[in-house]
């Protein structure tokens, strides 16, 4: 089954299916900047923030997720996998490349002018 994932600060929307981690779907969608890796939990390029949706998760560095951020759904999006349609915030390196790609400077969520 496929789920629809939206980053938040774009507007993009990507298919992702259950057993496919966040990050790969978001890869695999031709979307180029994407900050990919280890792709298994331990470098922390591509961390996220949960901000709607269920998932599950596979094991994280805990240099790089704390406890405080499991709680609060800020999470590596190649150790997330889709339950159901999710909302997501792009945080770090993640947001940068996300950001400067759509033309929104990352500081401050504005949109570029030329």
């Amino acid at each position: 089954m496929q789920h629809r994932i939206t980053i938040e600060e774009t507007g993009e929307q990507y298919a992702c299916g259950a057993q496919e981690s966040l990050l790969i779907a978001m890869a695999r969608s031709g979307r180029r900047g994407i900050p990919l890796g280890c792709r298994g939990g331990g470098c922390g390029v591509c961390k996220i923030e949960i901000t709607r949706g269920s998932f599950e998760t596979g094991a994280m560095s805990r240099q790089h997720v704390s406890d405080e951020d499991r709680a609060g759904d800020r999470l590596l999006a190649c150790r997330v996998y889709p339950r159901g349609d999710v909302s997501v915030r792009v945080l770090g390196r993640m947001h940068r490349a996300v950001c400067t790609a759509a033309g929104i400077r990352p500081e401050t969520n504005t949109t570029k002018r030329d």
